[in-house]
């Protein structure tokens, strides 16, 4: 199948945060709970549900859901940006001739979204996937490299055999991604091209 690359989206590829703050602010907002960024920072890479669970009872998740998934494509996409070397990880993997597969807990509506806002050009698009739901993915499309900024991403790549790389611009350290197991950990993706030539090889 040749070389085929995953990524995780938010705070890996994507600086989301301020995004989906604001959202999930106005849609709690709207039923009347508060949500606190500092509360929600940890959160970010979490299932939807699990994270809406620190803000409101089991009763209430698929009302605030649903509001938050109705906001988001006009308050959230909008104020998502590139991360430093995304754009460049991307065209180094397609370089290769390798196809770039995006496996996301956000819904996979969202995640085409966020791609197409920021110009991002994914072969393959997953959503709803966290931890080792993320490693079936990447282990049925024969993954090589799962790249994330949570645990989560670590445990899913370790979990489809994929090498596991770890990016800090997410809310977790170097400590926490390596005890999940990654087998390397980076501040960002500006090196990621430099790094994909030596584990690769020459373009042909």
């Amino acid at each position: 199948m040749g070389l085929v690359i995953g990524f995780d989206l938010d705070l890996t590829l994507v600086d989301s945060a301020d995004g989906i703050t604001a959202s999930l602010a106005e849609a709690g907002r709207r039923i009347g709970v508060e949500v606190d960024p500092e509360r929600l920072e940890p959160l970010l890479g979490l299932p939807l549900e699990d994270t809406l669970r620190h803000f409101v009872d089991e009763t209430r998740v698929e009302e605030l859901k649903g509001l938050y998934r109705a906001l988001y494509p006009s308050i959230g996409v909008p104020a998502t940006k590139l991360l430093p070397g995304a754009k460049e990880a991307v065209e180094a993997i397609h370089d290769f001739r390798g196809r770039v597969v995006v496996v996301s807990a956000k819904i996979e509506s969202a995640v085409r979204e966020v791609l197409d806002h920021v110009g991002l050009a994914a072969d393959d698009v997953y959503g709803e996937r966290f931890a080792e739901t993320k490693g079936a993915v990447l282990r049925e499309l024969g993954a090589d490299v799962f790249v994330g900024d949570h645990p989560g991403d670590m445990i899913g790549a370790r979990w489809a055999g994929a090498y596991a790389m770890g990016v800090t611009t997410g809310p977790h350290d170097s400590v926490a991604l390596r005890e999940a197991g990654a087998d390397v950990v980076f501040s960002d993706l500006l090196d990621f091209p430099y790094w994909l030539a030596d584990f690769v090889g020459t373009p042909t």
